[in-house]
């Protein structure tokens, strides 16, 4: 495991807002020659702290006007439900996370659909056919003030 040091954390900070930050840049933020900077991130990218780099979107922009996270609960709690479940969810596009949660509800998922009677058409057709689904309540995004996801 890397130490995770102030400048590794400040490293972390700013790839983390830029991605595509030069190395000579990232260096400059962070107080570092290129080279110190570049083996500090190459550490952190063999040791699995940075896992991978991709684009942020702006899904409103690729027509995505509506978003909720789902609670669901499984009516059977075998891990063969749990996995029956996991491989449907996998296939449905509109589902862009999964996770199996603790407490009354089973998952929680954020579903991403273009309008409401998108999100209608998935509540019913795709989530409201799988025989392990017992409970869902949806929880609708208003705004999102703070999104850090990337």
């Amino acid at each position: 495991m890397v130490k995770l040091d102030a400048i590794n954390e400040r490293i972390l900070r700013e790839l983390t807002t830029d991605g595509r930050t030069s190395n000579l840049e990232l260096a400059e933020r962070v107080g570092l020659s290129p080279s110190a900077c570049l083996r500090r991130v190459q550490e952190l990218e063999r040791s699995g702290v940075i896992k991978g780099y991709r684009a942020v979107l702006d899904r409103g922009a690729m027509g995505v006007g509506f978003v909720a996270y789902i609670a669901v609960g499984l009516s059977d709690h075998s891990k063969a439900s749990q996995e029956a479940f996991e491989r449907s969810i996998s296939r449905a596009p509109e589902v862009v996370e999964c996770h199996n949660i603790t407490g009354t509800m089973e998952y929680l998922l954020r579903v991403e659909v273009l309008d409401l009677a998108s999100y209608k058409i998935f509540h019913t057709e795709v989530l409201g056919t799988l025989p392990q689904v017992n409970s869902i309540t949806s929880y609708v995004v208003m705004g999102s003030p703070k999104d850090e996801r990337a």
